[in-house]
């Protein structure tokens, strides 16, 4: 480190056995796939679903996430390449996994994991914001160690040499703006979520805010990144900009939802000396009107 840049050469090996190497960045998914099922585990005992409900999620989080970020990566930035030689599609150890393919992958398995398990699908998804948000500024973390993913030059005393990279002035360290933005989203809606109980009295507003303020970073934030293909250079806007777009109308519109009109969700007692209310939803329409005091 000098006086008004960082000179960034880490290594992005943890370690090796062999010829195998486990680098940070996979590490960081396996943490993220970690608090994810543990923030799950719990929310499905403190709300009176039987431990066969989280059984299953990791099946359908854990695939439904995967094959969404390499298929995301593989056909919203080189369509070509991979229409071409589709067997590459499972070179995952080559590299290759994006953002909004994640969100979409994530979102599906979650509606067939909801149908499944005849759990509201809104439930699903403001729990699944909290492991998200935090497992997204990881991943971002894991993206600075592998020195890539960054800004274009800058002249401020953060920039960051990324030498690896082969680069030889201060760029932009935009894996950190990014996972700063995601930490804090994280800190939002865990106060929304666990402060104000959101989740129950607000059905959807964890989920909203946790998209606006993942997205909306993401969009800014592009602005000053390289771009990731070389078919973005002459882009209005680059590609991870306008995949952003949809999420966050999406988001907006489920806290203008869940602000203008509260619902309540059945859920079952976790009282084991109650009487189990049988979950009847399985997706947003099978929620109810919250009674108004």
């Amino acid at each position: 480190m000098t006086l008004l840049t960082v000179v960034w050469d880490f290594n992005p090996t943890l370690f090796s056995i062999g010829s195998l190497e486990i680098r940070w960045y996979s590490m960081m998914w396996v943490l993220t796939f970690a608090i994810g099922m543990w923030v799950f585990s719990r929310c499905v005992k403190e709300d009176g679903y039987p431990p066969k409900v989280f059984d299953s999620v990791f099946w359908f989080g854990f695939l439904s996430t995967i094959i969404g970020a390499r298929l995301g990566h593989c056909f919203f930035y080189d369509p070509v390449h991979y229409l071409q030689n589709p067997v590459e599609i499972f070179y995952i150890r080559q590299g290759g996994l994006a953002s909004h393919g994640t969100a979409v992958g994530l979102l599906l398995g979650l509606w067939m994991f909801s149908r499944k398990n005849r759990i509201p699908y809104i439930w699903s998804l403001d729990r699944i914001m909290l492991p998200v948000t935090l497992g997204g500024g990881l991943v971002r973390l894991g993206n600075l160690m592998n020195s890539e993913i960054y800004g274009g030059p800058t002249d401020l005393p953060w920039g960051f040499v990324f030498k690896r990279a082969g680069e030889t002035v201060p760029m932009h360290p935009t894996q950190i703006y990014e996972a700063v933005c995601y930490f804090i989203t994280f800190a939002v809606i865990a106060w929304l979520f666990y402060k104000k109980d959101a989740g129950h009295r607000r059905p959807g507003i964890v989920f909203g805010v946790g998209l606006v303020g993942v997205f909306l970073s993401r969009f800014i934030i592009e602005f000053i990144k390289n771009p990731q293909e070389s078919f973005e250079e002459d882009m209005f806007l680059l590609m991870g900009q306008w995949l952003s777009i949809p999420f966050i109308i999406a988001g907006v519109w489920f806290i203008f939802r869940a602000l203008s009109n509260p619902v309540a969700v059945d859920f079952p007692q976790p009282d084991p000396d109650k009487p189990k209310a049988k979950p009847k939803a399985d997706h947003l329409s099978n929620v109810k009107p919250a009674s108004k005091k």
